[in-house]
């Protein structure tokens, strides 16, 4: 039978491909993927080591910021190594998202008002590095929101610099809020939104133990606004006290006009995934996919990105922890680590562009944006042979220490692998504006959104497609033929 399948798939493209229409062409890729090469030489990590990012857009240039995580091979027998010298959170510049050069680091050592209070509560335990920054610019001064922690536990920090330059100097200016082993919630993730209609300012942090909680800033000196104050819950996870939930990102659609928190569920390092909620109001309360109130003990749905893997490519994981972002004109963007499979260590920044369906749903490019221009397709455009795949999350039977961690760098169970299906004008149902529904034998997907892209795996130009189906995971597509 499968040899019978696959003599039909073949004529079947055959047929198509001389149906004329769009048809990929050769593009080589902006980059490679494997940074083993570079790892001792910080001027080169353009794209590379990146953790937790978060990018802006300040005048014509963008921004990006994040944890201190640095990929580093095991010596050889013999071989030694001088340290690197390192500061802490990673800066980097780009004007097309594509190319980016790496700034350096934003502080020269820890600020010792964070270092002092958590190394206070955990010793030795007490990270070295900062994690998961967040800049905006308020009146001409840049603020930066960072945080310092332990793994395992709630000793967390999170504090505020400021510059008069979105390329610094910094300069700790205090504390936002911090957590100890009796608070409920967790200090870290920090994200940072306004309310468009009151201009009240709410920062949003958090992670699994206790959830995501909203706090309400001073606009004019982006402190608490109730000194003490830790804010409310906004949202947690089924079994959150095990399950991981970190790392929010909150977002305005003036089109939409609704507010998007974005979460990472899962171990970074193997299953990390971003899902999506959505609001009148950037401190909630929130709703999911099915009207799902993310404050109760439940898995949220849509999923938006999760591991995956196209043909011929070892493929990605740890594909979460998200800025989400415009250009200023209307072009929305989602950047991430993402970690090459299969030992899952080195992290390459993963930006795609983001799209919000005719429900004011985002949904996500299945690769990775390389500087390739939107433009208006037809119905024909789409006739060819397609690699898709839907995406959702691998939920491992697992055991998580510190909510991160069950001492294995490997996917189990590898769900997120894309198979081959020839797509024919009457698959194609309502096509109008780069939309459309695709009509399969056994179910349709309404909703897709199609565009120009390019295939980092073929290193080709080429059609992707991405949508949410029925259940509220994804469906990644990208022509082949």
């Amino acid at each position: 039978m499968d040899k019978v399948k696959n003599l039909l798939l073949t004529l079947t493209a055959a047929f198509l491909l001389s149906c004329g229409g769009f048809t990929p062409s050769p593009e080589p890729n902006p980059w490679d993927d494997d940074y083993s090469a570079f790892i001792r030489t910080p001027e080169q990590w353009g794209v590379y080591n990146v953790h937790d990012p978060c990018v802006r857009k300040f005048g014509d240039t963008y921004y990006a910021y994040s944890t201190d995580a640095v990929f580093f091979t095991p010596p050889k027998d013999g071989e030694k190594h001088e340290p690197l010298k390192m500061g802490n959170i990673q800066m980097r510049k780009s004007k097309d998202l594509v190319n980016w050069d790496f700034l350096g680091w934003a502080f020269d050592s820890i600020p010792s008002e964070a270092w002092n209070y958590v190394h206070a509560i955990s010793g030795d335990n007490t990270s070295r590095g900062l994690w998961a920054p967040f800049v905006y610019n308020y009146k001409g001064v840049y603020r930066m929101y960072y945080c310092l922690s332990t793994f395992g536990r709630k000793a967390s920090y999170i504090g505020l610099a400021e510059s008069p330059s979105p390329e610094g100097p910094w300069k700790h200016i205090d504390c936002v809020v911090k957590t100890d082993d009796s608070s409920e919630m967790n200090a870290i993730d920090p994200t940072v939104i306004e309310d468009v209609d009151n201009h009240r300012l709410w920062m949003v942090y958090g992670s699994f133990f206790g959830g995501i909680f909203a706090l309400e800033l001073n606009p004019e000196n982006g402190l608490a606004l109730r000194p003490g104050d830790q804010g409310h819950l906004v949202a947690h996870r089924a079994n959150y006290q095990n399950d991981n939930m970190e790392a929010p990102e909150v977002v305005y659609n003036p089109l939409t006009k609704k507010y998007y928190l974005f979460v990472s569920y899962g171990p970074l390092v193997t299953t990390y995934n971003v899902r999506v909620s959505v609001s009148d109001r950037p401190e909630g309360p929130y709703s999911d996919y099915f009207g799902v109130d993310p404050r109760k003990e439940v898995n949220t749905l849509p999923v938006l990105t999760a591991p995956y893997r196209f043909q011929g490519h070892p493929g990605w994981a740890g594909l979460a922890h998200c800025s989400v972002f415009d250009d200023g004109c209307g072009n929305y963007f989602i950047a991430s680590q993402g970690r090459l499979q299969p030992d899952n260590m080195m992290m390459d920044f993963h930006i795609r562009r983001l799209f919000f369906n005719a429900d004011g749903w985002p949904v996500v490019s299945p690769e990775r944006y390389a500087g390739e221009n939107l433009r208006n397709l037809s119905a024909s455009d789409l006739c060819g042979v397609w690699e898709v795949i839907t995406i959702k999350d691998n939920e491992e039977p697992r055991q998580l220490k510190d909510g991160q961690s069950d001492g294995t760098k490997l996917l189990k169970n590898e769900t997120n692998v894309s198979t081959e299906i020839a797509i024919t004008e009457t698959n194609i149902v309502d096509f109008d504006n780069n939309t459309f529904t695709l009509k399969l034998d056994n179910y349709s997907i309404k909703g897709v959104k199609v565009f120009r892209g390019h295939d980092w795996e073929l290193e080709t130009s080429t059609l992707l497609f991405s949508a949410i189906n029925s259940e509220g995971f994804s469906v990644w597509g990208k022509k082949i033929k």
